[in-house]
């Protein structure tokens, strides 16, 4: 096995991880037997990749149908590995910006709660 095929199948174990209800559908697809369905699906979900003006098709038919043929066509196996690898560091990069600005906005609002209101004196001499 080689080392593009070996990365190949740790990101296929990492995307079974990620998303559970898909996991018995990918680790079917990963099987050998399975070359049969995967090669006409990977061909059908690039063609419909192309075709993605049209409503129901889109444009993420495209990487689905490529990672299925990746995994039978050894060309496509090294740009696969570095498109998903990139594309898990955007989405991490994605989410944790998502995160630090939304919790800046709690911080923020908790700063502005526990400022005193201004028509209220800190002087003694306003009280007696």
């Amino acid at each position: 096995m080689t080392k593009e095929r070996t990365r190949l199948e740790r990101l296929f174990l990492r995307l079974e991880a990620r998303f559970p209800r898909f996991a018995m559908v990918i680790y079917v697809l990963r099987q050998p037997w399975a070359m049969l369905i995967r090669i006409p699906l990977g061909i059908l979900l690039c063609l419909g990749g192309i075709a993605s003006f049209l409503p129901i098709l889109g444009i993420w038919m495209l990487p689905l149908g490529l990672l299925l043929l990746a995994i039978d066509l050894p060309f496509l196996q090294r740009p696969m590995n570095g498109i998903i690898l990139r594309g898990e560091r955007q989405w991490d990069l994605w989410r944790r910006s998502r995160r630090d600005r939304k919790s800046g906005q709690n911080t923020s609002d908790s700063k502005k709660k526990a400022q005193q209101d201004p028509r209220l004196s800190d002087k003694r001499e306003d009280y007696r």
